[in-house]
Order: C-alpha cells, then sequence, then structure tokens
C-alpha cells in the first residue's frame, strides 16, 4: 500500500511536504513525494490528508505492571519512603490486578502513539496468561537477588525459563537486574554474559535518587539503613557513586540502557569524559517521575556534550501522570526550554532504536524499517512541525503497527 500525508516526518533526512511512503509486508520500502511514488505499489492509496505521519514512538522505559497506581502514591518525603510504600501496595494486589494493569497500560500508550515499549516485568509468571502483546514489546525481566535471598543462578535461570513463555512476532527480551542496591555484581555480571550469548539488551535503574548516591559514595542515609536492616551486604558501600562504582566493577558498559542517571558527580562526569563516545552507555530520563520526586535538575546538556546518547521513557504510573510520550517531552520541555523541539523528537524516536540496536529498523521512516507509524494533524508548516507534534495533546488516531493498521 502507498499511504500519502502533506506531511511526512522522516526522522531521517529533510521533512517531505506532499510525501509517501510505500509499505509492502510489515517493511517501508520507498519514501519520497507521492507524485514519485505513484508507480511502486499496485496495492491501495490511502489518503490521511491534512497530517503528518511519522515514526511510532518508542517508550525507553515503563512499568505497566503499575497501571492501576496513577495518583495512589502521594510525592514522598524521601525515596526510601517511596519503595517501602509502593512494596507495602504490591502485597494487597494479586495476579489479576497485575493483569488489568498490563492491559490497561498497553491500552494508554497506543492511545498516545507509542508503538515499541520496553517494558520492566517483575512478575514473569504472569506471561503464560498474557495474549500477544499489543504493540512491539522488550519484556526487561526484572532480577533481584539480595531481598529475596534467591541465589544468582536461580535468578538468571528463571529468565531463560520466563522467555521461554513467549513466541509472538511482536516480542523480545531483556535482562533488568534492577538497581545496584538491590542486585549484587554477580548478578550483574551473569546477566552480561547471558545478554552477549543471547543477544539481549540490558537495562538496571541507576544513581535514581540521592539516598542512593548517599547510600554507595557515603554509606549513609536512609536507603543505606534501610537495605542494612534487610541484611543486605553492604561492603560495596563507602566508596564510590553508583554509576562509578558498577562501572569500574566491570559490571555495566557500552551495551546498556542505564535509567534516571539524576544524581551524578564530578566523577562521573569525569569518567564518562575519558571514554570514547562509542563506548558510552545509553540514559534513559524520566522527566514526569523527576519532576514528582523533586530530583535536581537532570544533566541532559552536560550528558549531551559528552556525545550520551539520550533517551525518554515514562516510567510507571506510580510516579508520574501519564503513559504520554508527548506529554514527557512537555515535561521536559518546561524544565529545559533550551532543547529544540527535533531533539525532543529524536529521544523518543532514533535514540532509543539505537539504544535498542535497531536503529535501521525502528524509529524512522526509510527503505527497509518496519512500518510502524502514527498520524497526527498540523497546520501544513515545515518550519513549526515538530513543536506541533510535541504540543498536541490529544489521542492519536491513527497508527500502524508491523504493518497493520491497528487504529
Amino acid at each position: 500500500m502507498i499511504l500519502k500525508a502533506r506531511t511526512v516526518l522522516t526522522m531521517d533526512g529533510p521533512i517531505l511536504r506532499n510525501g509517501a511512503v510505500a509499505v509492502e509486508g510489515n517493511r517501508i520500502v520507498a519514501v519520497g513525494l507521492a507524485a514519485d511514488l505513484a508507480w511502486i505499489s499496485p496495492g491501495p492509496l490511502i489518503d490521511l490528508g491534512d497530517q503528518a505521519l511519522m515514526p511510532g514512538l518508542i517508550n525507553a522505559h515503563c512499568h505497566l505492571d503499575y497501571s492501576m497506581m496513577r495518583g495512589a502514591i502521594l510525592p514522598p518525603k524521601s525515596f526510601t519512603a517511596w519503595v517501602q510504600r509502593i512494596n507495602s501496595l504490591k502485597r494487597t494486589l494479586d495476579s489479576k490486578d497485575y493483569l488489568q494493569a498490563i492491559t490497561r497500560g498497553f491500552a494508554e500508550l497506543k492511545k498516545w502513539g507509542t508503538t515499541t515499549v520496553c517494558n520492566i516485568e517483575a512478575f514473569p509468571e504472569l506471561m503464560t496468561q498474557l495474549g500477544p502483546s499489543p504493540i512491539r514489546t522488550w519484556w526487561f525481566y526484572e532480577m533481584i537477588d539480595i531481598r529475596h535471598r534467591i541465589t544468582t543462578d536461580d535468578v538468571v535461570a528463571g529468565a531463560l525459563s520466563f522467555f521461554q513463555h513467549r513466541a509472538n512476532t511482536l516480542d523480545s527480551f531483556g535482562l533488568n537486574p534492577h538497581a545496584p542496591y538491590t542486585a549484587s555484581l554477580d548478578l550483574y555480571h551473569l546477566a552480561n554474559a547471558c545478554a552477549e550469548a543471547f543477544t539481549m539488551p540490558l537495562t538496571t535503574h541507576l544513581a535514581e535518587s540521592a539516598e542512593e548516591f548517599h547510600m554507595f559514595r557515603d554509606a549513609t542515609g536512609p536507603l543505606h539503613d534501610f537495605m542494612d536492616s534487610l541484611m543486605r551486604p553492604m561492603e560495596d558501600c563507602g566508596s564510590a557513586t553508583p554509576f562509578t562504582h558498577l562501572w569500574e566493577c566491570g559490571a555495566i558498559d557500552a551495551r546498556w540502557l542505564l535509567t534516571h542517571m539524576n544524581e551524578l558527580a564530578e566523577e562521573d562526569f569525569s569518567l564518562l569524559a575519558s571514554l570514547p563516545r562509542s563506548g558510552l552507555p545509553h540514559i534513559v530520563h524520566c522527566p514526569g517521575s523527576h519532576r514528582y520526586f523533586g530530583h535536581k535538575a537532570f544533566a541532559f546538556r552536560r550528558l549531551q556534550d559528552l556525545g550520551v546518547n539520550i533517551c525518554v521513557g515514562t516510567d510507571s504510573l506510580a510516579s508520574t501522570d501519564s503513559l504520554s510520550l508527548l506529554e514527557e517531552l512537555r515535561t521536559l520541555h518546561a524544565a529545559q526550554p533550551w532543547i529544540s523541539y527535533e531533539n525532543l523528537l529524536r529521544t523518543v524516536t532514533v535514540n532509543p532504536a539505537r539504544a535498542l540496536r535497531r536503529r535501521d529498523q525502528l524509529g524512522k521512516i526509510a527503505p527497509g524499517a518496519l512500518a510502524d507509524l502514527i498520524a497526527l494533524p498540523t497546520s501544513g508548516s515545515l518550519s513549526d512541525v515538530h513543536e506541533e507534534i510535541v504540543h498536541y495533546d490529544r489521542p492519536i488516531t491513527w497508527m500502524m503497527i508491523d504493518g497493520q493498521i491497528v487504529s
């Protein structure tokens, strides 16, 4: 088929006025001006009219399990208090609650234009009860081996068995050692080996809060005391920041998507600056969650200038108001208005595609890319199209995933 629109925002070159995209199966086979593509396909021509056709949005960090928790936890006085509160809430819920939350979360992601999500899955036993994923989904198995007293080998074995339960076209898999305060260095190293063997992406929560920072660098604070009360070994605390600690131990490297990275010290920036650009990790910023916790300003400019690939995710509805990535971009722009609208859109298209090692398949409209697309109305002004898209705050009414029109 050929899709025609007044504006085609490829994220891979110039914006096209009166552009068109030819789709065969689940792939884009040609992109150009509508007049030039008329001969490409004998299939149907779909004229989207006065809309901008663009790549579907990629949410680089989400917890669909907690989609029933919107507004359930008031902004806490401390990050540790929030951890304790969400753990308390989780104990009141059952599998049915979580299955409904995942279904509800998927629906909200689609509503706001997300066609790919990196979902952190804390309850792998739910996988056998879930139907096919409605959008392209990376299921990151959340692994913890400190608090639950599960041996590290058993955690990794559980991850591998978890993957066997899903064989759907839109599903892919990754590993998520939860955070350095809940996952041992052994678990990080085994996750690296497992990801290497099975070619999977890796992610972790890192340097999220000041309390985590002080736990590792100073061996003090509420999170340190809470983890100590759970009998977590604390010998790794009191010497380095969370990021420097994991990096210098070889637990993380350039393959990793590091979510949050809110609390960084000069030693962390010096370490990043010492690395070649090809050796830098990817960072996922969650603007709504960042605002909810009242973290210090995110170092977007400094990290970008170092060459770090910055992506945006929503996190969960336990710490943000919406699963809309465009809302997240508006929150980020309100905090850092110097960021261009085009650069904002890159954080939810080409940048996460690069982090997932799918830069030729996702996040752009180009021959060979997967046909994951959305369309939304714009004025037709090419100079303002990025800004108009970021400020679009209504549901997305046209979407294509894997070559199939779904709304």
